[in-house]
């Protein structure tokens, strides 16, 4: 028998140590996915994001405020800048409202000062580094490096400070927006707390905070109003500041947690995260953080290989990244768009945010501290961008934290009544239109997530759409927003439709047929401003159509867009927009013309819209799912040529790298989406649409643990291959344009095959996706047809209804018609001021009435004008001064006529001469607007209209600094006779310095003279 020893000519240990090892070096590398992710994208041109450490979701975003004013100062950053005022904890990502930088810390060497203007600093860019949960700059000023990370609660500084006896740290409360009350407090030599209540965009903002130093500091001032208190521990007040000082500090880390409920609050986030000073221990855990939540999506390749210079015996020539290379020619494409796809991936996760301590407590909307019970509350839900493909995505890679949100929504309205419109903080903003916490909440049932109060989720719904508020009683009374009653009147409509449709699935889905049937109805509302003689959403006022019209231009009537960017929001009902517009072949030409009209955009300016492709615009949400409608036509192989056209020019990997506000990660959710060949342009839905993949190879992995992957291989081979040529899913043909949530949700293989020509054999025979609503279809309204709506001469008025099979019934005297009333076959007559009502019936159905009033004007009263007013804001147009028609101090409605560079001169012909009591002129005011009263009228009388008797002088009676919007009228009483009368309404000039937008010059909005 041969002993163990002849048998394993090798001791016991090392084949321990061999078992120890192999499986070790078996296992395969975790991928690093930070490296891709470039946080300066978005920091430059108008994507207001900001560069700081924080970590997925964080209540902390640690980051350099480097811009405290202006629109593209958002976040507090923007990438042409050089100075750097410090850093702070919180920040917004791509918003365009600024608010948050909370508690700024800014290191310092030498006298302290606590100005910012002599604390800041100059920077230069190649010291900065930025990667996901790390940033780090040297302050020229003071060469100080400045070393960030943080963790979910909590922040991280790490100062490096050259040889000083006086190295400080400068703590501001005051710094960025409106202090309502502050406190600080020096606990002892190593840690100081603190309170911040401030007003910006949330207008009520608390954010305590606790910071501990690695280091004891030698001494500190506290200082109110910039006076340094000495032997104060403890100063409250709105202009407080502090400094602390060290010895040869060498290296000071300050360790910083917050929160909404109390400093001890802020202190139990603290030590719960950040139990010691290791900043790289802290930095590491911040990058693990990032690479598990950027893990669910693994992309490959995305681009041929790149061709290199290669040595060769005839000199260089030209070979691939195999062959031996010396400098490449051409940028990695694959690596560029990899950049651009974690980048982006990275951005959807930078909100919402944390807003509940480790214990569970949070500040909620009624501002009075509650305790989330086995979820996290989160705020910064930017819901009008991010219902559209942000939580989409959340919905397929994040259900846990989905839930999370549709439980801080159910707690939102238990607290405030109302489910969440854009939440900031412990406020809610009612900033941006619709009720999209809906489609949210909806979109995550549909999918399976339903680990919440469903009855109470489904209540809260109808509470959201039957409450009176932004236009939704004129929406339910009348079956669309009227423009004479609520601004933005056709995006809110078209969006309260969607919502609606949104209830109407939910309510299906919980066998709640009623209340389906009232809402499916209300999703048809968008047929009430459909405008069937253009083709165009048009705003109805008067019983009219918005006159005059021109679909490129922005006006109050949309929500940061124009009329070409909103007719093509119906994505719960695609197929009725189809019909409306003609069909199919009328549909895509209307595509086209969007894609390729070189019409520029109009009307006033609005920052907001950016990406232009024709009137496409890619820099603001309202487009977003439009490239995707070709699917539903007969070449759907469009759909390939505008995305691949979007992604090549609204994307890139430089600081200026988006195409608009980042709109805390819609932007981004948009590229991510598309980036992987799927889009939902309806959610609530469960199709996800066919794009263009733009890697080789992506694995989405999902929370069951399953993976789905999409391939497609001609990406690989030439960035020319952007036509789909042939489709698999799990190796089996696939034939749809579209692919269902559970197909995804069971994992599985889905391969796509493009080429670089149309194969349009292949596309016209795959299954269309499906959007239609078919039950309870409502009769649209009719809708009178003027050239005007007052006359001095008779007018003849048309009634139209958008289906032309439907029988108008009408009245002349406001009273409602019904099928017993005027059957209407012919254009009206009107000669006297009328009131002219219509309902539109269709096989027992009625439409809802629609009322307008056409007015007689006095047609011996005539008005002239010196200087033309603003072609946006017209009003009636030449006669809008004298028609009768007033208006109200929301100005968005429109009836007021608007100046801005020229004084108002107007005169008044009577056309005779006549005995003159009083002239009276109405303004309106709305400073944040730049609509401001005049700072004088003057009225002045005329016998021929040439020589005026002395005028008569009247001031405002209120200032410019009175912020609520609001109407004077100037009235003078005069006597005599006087066939003319002068009315000049003087401009008050540039806004004045405290104004945020000072030197700018303001507009004069005038309405109706009246003289007696």
């Amino acid at each position: 028998m041969k002993s163990v020893k002849q048998v394993f000519p090798f001791s016991l240990s090392c084949l321990l140590l061999i078992i120890t090892i192999l499986p070790a070096s078996a296992q395969k590398k975790k991928k690093d996915y930070t490296p891709y992710v470039n946080p300066f994208i978005g920091t430059g041109g108008h994507g207001h994001t900001f560069p700081g450490a924080t970590v997925p979701f964080g209540m902390v975003q640690l980051s350099p405020d480097t811009r405290l004013e202006g629109w593209d100062g958002c976040s507090g950053y923007h990438y042409s800048d050089t100075t750097v005022y410090g850093f702070s904890h919180t920040h917004l990502s791509g918003t365009g409202i600024a608010d948050y930088c909370d508690v700024l810390l800014m290191p310092t060497v030498g006298l302290p000062r606590l100005k910012n203007t002599d604390y800041r600093s100059g920077f230069k860019k190649t010291n900065e580094e930025a990667s996901p949960g790390y940033y780090k700059t040297i302050l020229d000023k003071y060469k100080v490096e400045v070393e960030l990370t943080a963790t979910q609660r909590a922040g991280l500084h790490k100062y490096t400070f050259p040889y000083t006896n006086q190295g400080n740290i400068i703590i501001d409360l005051k710094h960025r927006d409106k202090v309502l009350n502050s406190w600080i407090e020096v606990v002892n030599d190593h840690e100081i707390r603190g309170f911040r209540q401030s007003q910006s965009w949330a207008k009520n903002q608390y954010v305590y905070f606790y910071a501990k130093f690695s280091k004891p500091f030698k001494t500190y001032g506290i200082a109110s109003n910039d006076v340094i208190e000495t032997g104060k521990s403890k100063l409250e007040g709105t202009n407080i500041k502090m400094y602390v000082q060290f010895d040869d500090p060498k290296e000071v880390l300050v360790k910083v947690g917050i929160s909404s409920v109390s400093a001890e609050g802020a202190l139990k986030n603290l030590d719960a995260e950040i139990k010691d000073f290791d900043f790289k221990q802290v930095q590491k855990q911040a990058k693990a953080d990032w690479n598990k939540e950027l893990s669910k999506i693994d992309v490959e390749g995305g681009a041929p290989p790149v061709p290199q210079v290669q040595q060769s015996n005839s000199g260089y020539g030209y070979g691939y990244q195999q062959a031996p290379r010396r400098q490449p020619l051409y940028a990695d494409q694959g690596k560029i768009k990899q950049t651009i796809f974690y980048t982006a991936l990275y951005h959807t996760m930078m909100a919402p945010n944390v807003y509940s301590d480790t214990d569970g407590q949070y500040r909620g909307l009624d501002g009075k501290v509650h305790t989330a019970q086995g979820f996290n509350h989160y705020t910064v839900f930017s819901l009008w961008d991010t219902f559209r493909a942000e939580h989409p995505l959340l919905t397929l890679i994040d259900k846990e934290r989905t839930l999370d949100f549709i439980k801080s929504f159910l707690a939102m309205y238990e607290q405030g009544g109302l489910l969440p419109i854009w939440p900031l903080g412990s406020n809610e903003t009612y900033c941006m239109i619709g009720n999209h916490a809906i489609p949210v909440i909806v979109d995550a049932y549909s999918k399976g997530i339903r680990d919440f109060d469903a009855g109470k989720a489904l209540e809260a719904m109808k509470a959201a759409s039957n409450r009176n508020q932004f236009g939704l009683a004129s929406y339910r009374n009348n079956g669309v927003v009227l423009a004479d009653e609520e601004n933005e009147s056709v995006s809110k409509t078209l969006e309260y439709a969607y919502d609606d449709w949104c209830i109407a699935q939910m309510a299906k889905m919980m066998d709640k047929p009623q209340d389906y049937a009232t809402h499916i109805k209300r999703a048809q509302y968008w047929k009430n401003v459909y405008n069937n003689q253009n083709g165009f959403m048009q705003a109805r006022v008067n019983g009219s159509w918005f006159t005059p019209f021109n679909a490129t231009e922005v006006n109050n009537n949309y929500t940061e867009g124009n009329s070409w960017q909103y007719s093509f929001f119906v994505p719960q009902d695609v197929e009725g927009l189809m019909k409306a517009l003609g069909g199919k072949e009328k549909m895509e030409a209307k595509l086209d013309e969007l894609f390729t009209t070189n019409a520029p955009l109009s009307g006033r300016e609005q920052s907001d819209i950016t990406g232009l492709i024709g009137q496409y615009a890619h820099g603001n949400e309202p487009s977003h799912h439009i490239a995707y409608l070709y699917n539903f036509t007969a070449n759907p192989e469009k759909t390939q040529v505008r995305l691949n056209n979007i992604m090549r020019t609204q994307y890139t990997d430089k600081p200026d790298g988006l195409a608009g506000n980042e709109d805390c990660g819609q932007m981004s959710a948009w590229y991510v989406m598309s980036a992987l060949g799927l889009y939902n342009i309806t959610p609530g839905q469960q199709q996800f649409q066919i794009g263009l993949p733009q890697f080789e190879k992506a694995v989405v992995s999902l929370e069951n643990g399953k993976k789905f992957t999409i391939l497609n291989s001609g990406v690989s081979v030439s960035l020319s291959n952007t036509y789909l040529q042939g489709m698999n899913l799990d190796k089996k043909p696939y034939s749809k344009l579209f692919i269902d949530y559970k197909d995804m949700a069971n994992g599985g293989e889905f391969e796509i095959f493009t080429g670089r020509l149309p194969n349009q054999l292949f596309v016209q025979e795959l299954e269309k996706p499906v959007s239609a609503i078919n039950d309870s279809l409502i009769v649209p309204n009719p809708c009178f047809i003027a050239s005007s709506l007052t006359f001095r001469q008779p007018i003849k008025v048309a009634i139209n209804c958008v289906d032309t099979d439907a029988r108008i019934y009408f009245t002349t005297d406001g009273s409602t018609p019904t099928s017993a009333s005027n059957l209407y076959n012919n254009p009206i007559t009107v000669s006297a001021t009328t009131t002219l009502s219509a309902v539109a019936i269709k096989n027992g159905k009625s439409s809802f009435v629609n009322t307008g009033t056409f007015s007689l004007l006095k047609s011996n009263v005539k008005i002239s004008l010196n200087n033309k007013y603003l072609i946006n804001y017209a009003a009636g147009g030449n006669d809008a001064l004298i028609d009768g028609i007033t208006g109200t101090a929301n100005w968005r409605l429109g009836n007021w006529q608007g100046y801005q560079g020229n004084d108002l001169v107007a005169v008044i012909d009577l056309g005779q001469l006549k005995p003159v009591k009083q002239v009276s002129i109405s303004t309106l005011q709305d400073t944040q607007a730049w609509i401001v009263f005049p700072k004088q009228v003057q009225f002045a009388l005329s016998d021929d209209g040439k020589n005026y008797r002395p005028a008569i002088t009247v001031n405002t009676k209120i200032s410019i600094d009175s912020m609520t919007p609001q109407t004077q009228f100037f009235t003078a009483p005069l006597t005599g006779k006087a066939r003319y009368i002068k009315v000049i309404a003087q401009q008050y000039g540039p806004l004045p310095q405290w104004h945020e937008s000072k030197g700018s010059p303001s507009y004069i909005f005038a309405d109706e003279i009246k003289v007696d």
